[in-house]
C-alpha cells in the first residue's frame, strides 16, 4: 500500500483491504470467509484480534495506529538495517534488538520498537565489547553476532531495562514534593487537569499540564518537559454505568513495572473514592504510553460528566495515588 494511511471499517472494498487481510494472514490471522479486498465480519474480528494482541484499542478499525501496528508488525530482525535517524525507525525488528541487547546486559531504554539514542548507543556498546567496528548500525555482521549469543528475553527471564526502571525509581524522594509532573487530556478535561494541577503544586510538585488531541505530541511535550511520570485523563468511549480502567505502558513481553504500579494505585483510589464500577488495569502500547520515556499511565472514565462533577473528588484520589506511588520503596 503507498499513500496515506488508511481508515478502514466495515463494508470498506478495494486493494487497501486487501492489503491489510495479506498482512493479517502472513502473522496467522485468518480474514475468515470474507472475499479478499472486503473488508466483512471476518476482517474485523481479524483486525480486533491483531488490535488486542498488540495492546491497541479494540475497535475493529484499521486506523493510523492499527496500520501502523500492521507495518511494524511485518519487519524482522536482518530484514534491513537499523540507525538512528529522523524520524525513528520503528518495528518488531527493533523490539527484537532492544530485547536481545538488553538480555545481554546493554540498556536500550524502554523495549518498545522505537530506535532512539539509548538503543544507539547500547547497539555501539555492544559493537565494541565483540570487536566489531562501532558505527551505531545494525547491519548484517552485527545481527549475525548479536543472533550467535542465542539471548532473546522470555518470560522467566528479566531485562537490564526493568532492573534499571526500578532503580531509577528507588533513587527518588519519598514525596510529591520536589518532583517534576506532567498530567495531560485530548480534548474537553482542562478543567478535571486544572484541579489536579493545583493540588499537586499545593504538595510541592512541579507540574506541566499538556493540552492536545494528538497523543504522540502529548508524549512528545511530557518527554521535553523531563517529567519523572506521567498522568494522562481521557473519556473512557461507550455505555454502561459510571467506571473506571486504568491502562500503563506494555508492549513486545515487556511492561514499565512504575506504570503499573502506579495504574493499580490510582485504579483502586479512583474506584473506591467516586463510586465507579471497576474495569481494572491493563498493558497497552497506545501512543501517549508507548512514546514517552517515563513511567506513564492513562486513567480513563464514564461518563464524561465525571470529570465535571467530581473534579475535585477524583483530584484528591488521584494525588493520594501518586503520593502513595513516590514512597513505595521497590524492594
Amino acid at each position: 500500500m503507498s499513500g496515506s494511511e488508511p481508515h478502514l471499517e466495515l463494508g470498506a472494498q478495494g486493494a487497501a483491504v486487501a492489503d491489510v487481510q495479506h498482512r493479517l494472514e502472513r502473522l496467522g490471522i485468518s480474514k475468515g470467509i470474507d472475499p479478499l479486498g472486503v473488508f466483512g465480519p471476518g476482517t474485523r474480528a481479524a483486525v480486533e484480534a491483531f488490535q488486542h494482541r498488540r495492546g491497541l484499542r479494540v475497535d475493529g478499525l484499521c486506523g493510523p495506529d492499527t496500520w501502523s501496528a500492521l507495518v511494524e508488525a511485518g519487519c524482522q530482525l536482518g530484514d534491513r538495517f537499523l540507525y538512528r535517524r529522523s524520524p525513528m525507525l520503528r518495528g518488531d525488528d527493533v523490539a527484537e534488538l532492544q530485547q536481545r541487547l538488553s538480555a545481554l546486559g546493554f540498556d536500550t531504554g524502554r523495549v518498545d520498537g522505537i530506535f532512539g539514542d539509548q538503543t544507539a548507543t547500547a547497539l555501539g556498546d555492544f559493537q565494541g565489547n565483540v570487536g566489531l567496528p562501532v558505527d551505531n548500525i545494525a547491519g548484517a555482521d552485527t545481527v549475525r553476532e548479536l543472533l550467535r549469543f542465542g539471548t532473546r528475553h522470555d518470560e522467566s527471564s528479566e531485562l537490564v531495562t526493568a532492573v534499571r526502571d526500578r532503580e531509577l525509581l528507588r533513587q527518588g524522594p519519598p514525596t510529591l514534593a520536589g518532583r517534576t509532573m506532567a498530567v495531560g487530556e485530548e480534548g474537553g478535561l482542562s478543567a478535571a487537569i486544572a484541579a489536579l494541577r493545583r493540588l499537586l503544586v499545593a504538595h510541592g510538585s512541579s507540574v506541566h499540564p499538556l493540552h492536545h488531541p494528538d497523543p504522540s505530541v502529548l508524549a512528545a511535550e511530557a518527554n521535553e518537559v523531563n517529567a519523572e511520570v506521567y498522568l494522562g485523563l481521557r473519556v473512557l468511549p461507550g455505555d454502561g454505568p459510571p467506571s473506571c480502567t486504568t491502562a500503563f505502558y506494555a508492549g513486545y513481553r515487556y511492561s514499565s513495572p512504575g506504570g503499573r504500579h502506579l495504574a493499580e494505585l490510582i485504579q483502586r483510589e479512583v474506584c473506591d473514592s467516586l463510586g465507579l464500577a471497576d474495569r481494572g488495569t491493563h498493558g497497552m502500547s497506545v501512543p501517549v504510553l508507548r512514546e514517552t520515556r517515563m513511567p506513564a499511565v492513562l486513567c480513563e472514565i464514564s461518563p464524561a460528566a465525571v470529570y465535571v462533577e467530581q473534579a475535585s473528588v477524583l483530584a484528591r484520589a488521584l494525588v493520594v495515588a501518586l503520593a502513595e506511588w513516590v514512597s513505595t520503596t521497590w524492594d
